[in-house]
């Protein structure tokens, strides 16, 4: 059944008007009227929804039922990820959601090879915000991770929560992942930009109560790399199991 997020209160035997990107939406997919799509608020809730009107740029629907299904990970994952270049950070996001991340905090470290501000870091952020709804979309999340301000590195390691479980990938005084006790609250994450940390990054890190994993003897990419743990923790910890 096709998904699409609607950020309203909805209730069931409400007619409701679809904006113009899920009409856009619906009629690439080809869906018709009368068939049955899902429409999710991103705070957790969905509902079944019955297409009424399908037409070239207006589209309606009638609220069936609330749909109660959970796919959220029972993990509480933060992902401070380095900006990388290209589409590698979407690439990241979109998969990081697919795995079960709740928010996603980018950061501006030294060796990072993009550096956005004003209005460049406004309209990066709005595009990786809509990557992850449809990633949301895609993999049947009902909670829309958010992805939140650019920040810098400093600013990152002070924010983080200090009961929390965190997590940094790196080489240097690095414990294999398998061999970290099970976090009974959040964990923060943290991987690098494409040229890694510096040393002094990585002194800080541990300073402000991160730890350092590894994933094995093999370097990754940035963009490699959170998936790879991510996964990981899933195995471990979370519903992969």
């Amino acid at each position: 059944m096709p998904r699409f997020h609607l950020p309203e209160n909805l209730s069931v035997g409400q007619t409701v008007a679809l904006p113009d990107n899920i009409v856009r939406h619906l009629n690439v997919l080809r869906v018709r009227p009368n068939e049955n799509i899902t429409l999710f608020d991103g705070k957790g809730k969905a509902h079944a929804a019955r297409l009424t009107v399908l037409e070239k740029r207006r589209a309606e629907a009638e609220i069936l039922h609330e749909d109660t299904t959970d796919n959220e990970s029972p993990l509480n994952i933060t992902l401070i990820q380095s900006i990388s270049s290209g589409d590698r950070m979407d690439f990241t996001l979109q998969k990081s959601v697919e795995l079960g991340v709740t928010a996603i905090q980018p950061v501006i470290s030294e060796r990072c090879i993009v550096r956005l501000d004003g209005e460049r870091a406004a309209k990066r952020l709005a595009r990786w915000q809509e990557i992850v709804i449809s990633a949301c979309e895609q993999s049947g999340r009902n909670t829309v991770p958010p992805v939140l301000p650019i920040i810098g590195y400093r600013e990152a390691l002070d924010k983080m929560p200090s009961e929390s479980t965190k997590l940094i990938m790196s080489i240097n005084r690095a414990r294999k992942l398998g061999d970290i006790r099970q976090p009974s609250g959040a964990i923060v994450f943290m991987v690098g930009p494409e040229g890694g940390w510096t040393e002094q990054e990585e002194q800080q890190a541990f300073e402000a109560g991160f730890q350092a994993v590894t994933l094995g003897k093999r370097i990754l990419r940035t963009e490699t790399a959170p998936l790879a743990a991510l996964a990981a923790m899933q195995t471990l910890w979370g519903d992969f199991a």
